[in-house]
């Protein structure tokens, strides 16, 4: 029997402004205006949802670069040849603008014929030179094709030129990231201009993009999510939701996959876990099958036609099955055809396997249907932006991701429990990615220009929350926060938290003993050793060049993001239940966080370290999978609790010092208060590890 069982992550209300899609005199939309703003940068980060419109911002820059500030060309990189299409010629000056974006075909490498290579082109890497001797100003090519040719040519050869790197997530710190690796030499000679482009700013395997000294020199632009939907014209709600299944993904795929709305289905992989091992063509026919009658295939497009119980049919793209190359390439056509952009009724369904993800682009997406669990946090956000397009008739859009349930044998239990823990923080990073910015201050710091404070105002002393709506903004004052003192700190705490969050909730350690072993799960684990020590030591980690006080500061404000959103979410759904369905609006999750910062006493830093950072998520969780498998896999944590390490021992010691200079004394290992005694102990294991050290 199979059975599938929804888990409502995250629910976003939009208020539908229509500021994201308004364009003002020069064509410019508010994100391409923002960064239009920094053009004069050598080194410019744009972190933007997808369908914010990153390209035409480019296009706005680099005609500025080529025109006024002296640059001999522009080359625009992109991660694969679909991706291209987004920087081909655009009529902006028809839009207000002093000049239109024009590539020469012969220059839009991503035409070319062949597949995205990751070998040596030689030919491609040959027109690369042959553009840099050339008189024109804009090339356009993949990922690897630039690094092949900067390998041949020399970083050298590109000065005086503006490299523009388009999904900057695929670049990272890495030695290993050949990409990544010439950039920093790019910057070491300081002779080029670099725009980089991002909808997620991470990477799902916690290697920071840039080192901290080379993002330092990056101006950073930011786009929230919560701008850009609030922005629309049309679209209502986006709504993001797990599926624990048990038994085959073709059978569960039945309760979700919805011939109504325009979905993409994104397969799982032949090696995971939720394939079926019959063979990805034979799932793809399976779906087809449960869909309905199949009757045969459109000759102009490729796209499989397929008669529903109530007579409509359906067209499905197939993009999985590459045996019958020419099939395949008219489909992709079909797909990329501009002159069907805006017919809503040109495909219904597309199911994929690696394809339609990053960049892809059919704005009347609806539903984003993922199974399996994928590789990294970027890909499913990456993957949840297909749907987040604004499109007439198009009110809601929904992130589907089917998961299969873990067995309730224990040697199943441990090896599928990642696959939870990682939707779950998908959950949780997509919660914070959506989320108003938070903006932190010590108590009575004072009211912060063109926020607002409610009826009353600012009021000193009190509890205040400051709301800016037009850019999605909250302030908060918490008492016995630490500031940040650097220039490096303050950019962290003002832009770069949720990729400190980001980092946490992908901490395997922290989340079994978060969800399991904490507890609200009847675990032992306290908040504290989560808040404080497992977020101190990821901080550290990232940013061993800052003091201890500046650590301190990102700790405190990256923990505080994340549990206030968190409580405030709590308090949303209460507040969206208690209304009519017309009445849901975007302000429940501000209202939340409003509400919670109200309620308590004092809004304190110790109070917000009180809070499990993943207590919401286990009450999610608790109702939604199989009692018997929950404790399995608490029972299989639990057995992996280990002695305090010397590692911890010191977190812990560093707390109690801390404790010490607060309260005139050491923590006492019998106090009634939890974390008290864990800190005690926490001396005391220190002593004990000095001790065995000195005696050899």
């Amino acid at each position: 029997m199979t059975t599938s069982k929804p888990i409502p992550a995250v629910s976003f209300q939009t208020a539908r402004t229509g500021a994201s899609t308004n364009a003002n005199e020069m064509g410019m939309r508010p994100m391409q205006e923002r960064a239009y703003a920094k053009r004069g940068e050598q080194y410019l980060l744009i972190k933007s949802p997808p369908a914010s419109g990153k390209s035409r911002a480019l296009m706005f820059i680099a005609l500025d670069k080529l025109h006024n500030q002296g640059l001999q060309q522009a080359i625009i990189v992109v991660p694969e040849k679909s991706i291209g299409g987004s920087f081909m010629d655009e009529p902006l000056s028809q839009f207000g603008f002093w000049a239109d974006w024009e590539v020469r075909p012969k220059w839009n490498l991503c035409n070319a014929a062949g597949p995205d290579e990751e070998r040596a082109d030689p030919s491609k890497i040959k027109a690369v030179g042959q553009f840099l001797a050339s008189e024109d100003k804009a090339l356009v090519c993949t990922h690897a094709t630039f690094r092949f040719a900067v390998e041949q040519l020399g970083v050298e050869a590109f000065d005086n030129r503006l490299i523009a790197v388009d999904e900057f997530h695929h670049v990272s710190a890495s030695e290993d990231n050949r990409l990544g690796s010439q950039l920093a030499q790019f910057i070491r000679r300081d002779k080029a201009h670099i725009v980089a482009m991002t909808g997620s700013y991470f990477r799902g395997d916690a290697v920071p993009v840039l080192t901290p000294e080379d993002e330092a020199k990056f101006e950073t632009v930011t786009y929230t999510y919560y701008e850009q939907l609030n922005g629309y014209e049309h679209l209502k709600a986006l709504n993001i939701g797990y599926f624990f299944y048990t038994g085959r993904y073709l059978n569960a795929i039945e309760a979700v996959l919805d011939p109504a709305k325009k979905t993409i289905v994104h397969i799982p992989s032949v090696n995971s876990r939720e394939s079926t091992k019959i063979g990805k063509a034979t799932e793809v026919e399976h779906i087809m099958e449960a869909l309905g009658e199949w009757q045969g295939a459109d000759s102009q497009t490729g796209f499989h036609l397929v008669k529903l119980p109530d007579g409509r049919i359906v067209k499905i793209a197939d993009l999985v099955d590459d045996s019958d190359p020419a099939r395949r390439g008219k489909v992709l056509a079909a797909l990329k055809d501009p002159a069907q952009r805006n017919n809503r009724d040109h495909v219904d369904i597309i199911i994929a396997l690696g394809m339609a993800k990053e960049g892809f682009d059919w704005i009347w997406c609806e539903h984003a249907l993922t199974v399996g669990y994928r590789s990294s946090l970027t890909e499913i956000i990456q993957i949840i932006g297909r749907a987040t397009r604004d499109a007439p008739g198009k009110e809601s859009a929904t992130f589907t991701n089917l998961i299969a349930e873990p067995d309730a044998s224990e040697a199943a239990v441990v090896g599928a429990i990642n696959d939870t823990l990682k939707a779950i923080a998908a959950s949780l990073l997509m919660e914070q990615v959506l989320a108003p910015r938070f903006t932190f201050t010590p108590k009575d710091s004072g009211p912060l220009e063109d926020f607002d404070y409610g009826p009353a105002g600012y009021k000193e002393g009190e509890t205040n929350v400051g709301v800016r709506e037009d850019t999605g903004q909250l302030h908060f004052e918490i008492k016995g926060l630490v500031e940040p003192k650097s220039d490096e700190a303050q950019r962290i705490c003002k832009e770069d938290l949720n990729e400190v969050i980001t980092q946490f909730v992908q901490d395997k350690t922290a989340m079994e003993k978060g969800l399991f072993d904490g507890t609200q799960a009847g675990g032992e684990t306290l908040a504290q050793e989560l808040t404080q020590v497992r977020m101190g030591k990821i901080v550290r980690d990232r940013y061993p060049e800052l003091s201890t006080e500046d650590q301190e500061a990102i700790r405190q404000h990256a923990i505080a993001a994340l549990n206030l959103t968190q409580k405030a979410k709590e308090i949303a759904i209460g507040i969206d239940a208690a209304k009519g369905e017309d009445e849901k609006v975007n302000t429940a999750l501000i209202d939340g966080v409003r509400k919670f910062a109200m309620d308590v006493r004092d809004l304190d830093i110790d109070l917000i370290d009180s809070i499990n950072p993943f207590e919401a998520a286990y009450a999610v969780l608790a109702k939604s999978m199989n009692e018997t498998v929950l404790k399995q896999v608490q029972s299989v944590i639990s057995a992996k609790k280990v002695k305090i390490s010397p590692e911890e021992a010191r977190d812990l010691a560093e707390r109690a010092l801390r404790f010490k200079k607060e309260r005139g004394r050491l923590p006492d290992i019998t106090s009634a208060d939890a974390w008290e005694r864990r800190m005690a102990e926490g001396v005391a294991a220190l002593a004990r590890y000095r001790a065995q050290a000195s005696n050899g």
